[in-house]
């Protein structure tokens, strides 16, 4: 269905470039002073890229990424079997496939249940190994089985074989309610499961679906980490899933470090994946000689994660020491009129910022919630399993403040989860939570039967250093809440990212202030991730959240997904949207536009709404023509 989103995109044009990170095992890491460095001062080295960011990749495994820190090195090293059509997220053109499969050309089954995909012949990997359908296929059956907990797999267990993770379906298989319970014999069915789902045919790769899936060919697109196209041989010699259903659950939800791919990578992408410098948390990338589009005009690229403070990103800019640099939006205005630099406003990026309620929080030695109780020194472990805390949290944020003084007017209030890129599939004119302390007042008073009012409170708001956009929200948030009642305490404290991650998967964290980047644009991508009880968002509410998303949204977002009438699914996605206002399983915060800094010798960027990465390097060039 054609949505609103084109409304806000018709200036992206969508490049199909490739590419996930590589470790080249024949070439040893370059020792840090012998790394490329800009030519002088003015910072104009033609084959050289600088870009100054902040907040470092978690992780290199595709199985496992799922934050834009980790996708955008991920994007420029990997291809996919399609990319976006340039200036549309609906329509498709070949990568490492042939063709885009359709009802009409015969790729896809006419009951939506089977999609073939011909295999482009002659692509090198970085390692000079030649692309085959069996490298496809072993991508997809790998990652899926891997399913490390948090991660995408998600999209492609779900329309695959009809499960949110490779743990359920093995309990669905063997009758039981935990996966340590599931019989080796059920193991091995899981995995042949896995191994039927998606199968090779000649020169093909074929996927049997469990059920029609709408965005199925969204799911496999460009941008998307989860489905890039590993390399079978490589990956099984440095030690990986060997391709047995016997074996797979030796590979399955690894820790980070235990990946195979946590720190390095072989795709077919545009760049090589050099080093990860994780002490200074650099990438250094090298154009890939054999790429099948042809070689990447920029030689070498550096993706520095490390400078958190803006106005060191700043003058790096100015003098041309980083080529571009991250701008939190706040800080736009000390760009604008720089020589030499092109600053972009107002880019529609499709996603959303919210903060995350944890209704059962682990507070085993945990400093965020206090003493853990609720005698004003402290929050219980399940503070926000009532819905009076959170409406009134809800009420206690200045959105207009925040949108006007904050983001500069580059956001807008929401109306739910679902952003307003996709307002096909929602009410514009529906409720929103406004600034009401009088509103938060009254539902702090019905809280745990007026214990809350009586007692108060103390907790610890986490905000992800260096995005000062966040800080300030937690700011704002507090001097709302603490204004009500002098009893309420709130404290803010920033983590960085690769941290702050682990800890919200523990549970630790009493808030969660994060943001949600479509994966692709359909509205089943926002409210999977942040109501579905197996979803991103609400999987780490603890039990009393996952039962909660359980009982009000599962059901719901599933018909969504299996509808194929255009008008019936926008019914259940509006009353979807209306819920996850009416219930408040998190504060949504804003809407948001992004921006983008760079040296006006920069050439050939263009914005895609969402693409994980700040600048796709396969389209860049540098000229001071």
């Amino acid at each position: 269905m054609k949505t609103k989103v084109w409304l806000w995109i018709v200036i992206a044009v969508v490049v199909i470039a490739a590419g996930i990170l590589v470790w080249n095992s024949q070439k040893p890491t370059p020792p840090a002073e012998e790394v490329a460095k800009p030519a002088d001062v003015a910072g104009f080295n033609p084959d050289l890229f600088v870009y100054a960011g902040a907040g470092d990749a978690e992780t290199l495994d595709p199985s496992k990424a799922y934050d834009t820190a980790s996708s955008e090195i991920i994007f420029q090293c990997y291809d996919n079997l399609l990319a976006y059509k340039p200036g549309s997220l609906t329509e498709f053109i070949p990568m490492l496939a042939t063709e885009v499969p359709t009802v009409e050309n015969g790729l896809i089954s006419k009951d939506g249940l089977t999609y073939t995909f011909p295999i482009r012949k002659g692509v090198k990997f970085h390692n000079g190994a030649i692309l085959t359908p069996e490298d496809v296929e072993y991508s997809f059956e790998r990652n899926m089985l891997a399913d490390p907990v948090g991660g995408p797999m998600w999209m492609l267990l779900e329309p695959l074989l009809g499960v949110g993770t490779i743990e359920d379906y093995a309990c669905q298989l063997a009758g039981v309610d935990d996966f340590s319970k599931v019989d080796e014999k059920n193991l091995i069915k899981t995995a042949q499961a896995v191994m039927n789902a998606v199968e090779v045919k000649g020169d093909s790769v074929v996927f049997h679906l469990a059920q029609p899936y709408p965005p199925f060919l969204s799911i496999l697109a460009r941008n998307c980490s989860w489905s890039v196209i590993l390399n079978k041989k490589w990956m099984i010699e440095h030690g990986d899933w060997d391709g047995k259903a016997e074996t797979w659950t030796k590979w399955h939800n690894l820790e980070l470090e235990e990946q195979t791919l946590f720190a390095t990578a072989m795709g077919t992408g545009p760049y090589k994946h050099i080093s990860w410098n994780r002490s200074n948390s650099t990438h250094t990338l090298e154009a890939h000689a054999d790429y099948w589009r042809g070689k990447a005009a920029i030689k070498t690229a550096i993706i520095n994660n490390s400078v958190t403070e803006f106005n060191t990103r700043k003058l790096m800019l100015e003098r041309g020491e980083a080529d571009a640099i991250y701008v939190p939006v706040e800080n736009s205005p000390q760009i604008e009129g720089t020589p030499g630099v092109n600053l972009i406003r107002g880019l529609p990026r499709l996603n959303n910022v919210c903060a995350i309620f944890n209704q059962e929080i682990n507070a085993v030695d945990n400093e965020f919630v206090g003493s853990g109780k609720l005698d004003g020194n402290g929050i219980p472990p399940d503070f926000f399993s009532d819905i009076n805390i959170r409406k009134a949290f809800c009420y206690a944020f200045d959105y207009e403040a925040f949108i006007n003084e904050v983001v500069l007017g580059e956001a807008s209030v929401p109306y739910g989860v679902i952003p307003k890129g996709l307002s096909d599939f929602f009410d514009e004119k529906g409720f929103q939570y406004s600034y009401d302390l009088a509103k938060a007042e009254e539902y702090f008073k019905k809280a745990f039967n007026g214990q809350v009012w009586e007692k108060g409170f103390k907790l610890t708001l986490v905000w992800n250093i260096p995005n000062t956009t966040r800080k300030t929200a937690c700011e704002i948030l507090k001097h709302g809440i603490e204004s009500i009642n002098p009893r309420f305490k709130v404290e803010v404290q920033g983590m960085e990212w690769n941290t702050m991650l682990p800890r919200r998967r523990e549970g630790r964290l009493p808030m969660v202030f994060i943001g949600w980047l479509a994966d692709y644009a359909d509205p089943h991508n926002f409210v999977y991730p942040y109501l579905h009880s197996k979803g991103d968002f609400m999987s780490f509410t603890g039990g009393i959240g996952r039962a909660f998303a359980a009982r009000e949204f599962d059901a719901l977002i599933n018909a969504g997904i299996n509808e194929t009438d255009p008008q019936k699914r926008i019914a259940i996605y509006t009353e979807l949207q209306k819920k996850s206002l009416e219930l408040a399983p998190h504060l949504m915060l804003y809407d948001a536009y992004d921006r983008r800094a760079h040296r006006d010798y920069v050439k050939g960027f263009t914005f895609d709404p969402i693409c994980p990465a700040q600048y796709d390097l396969y389209s860049l060039s540098k000229s001071l023509k």
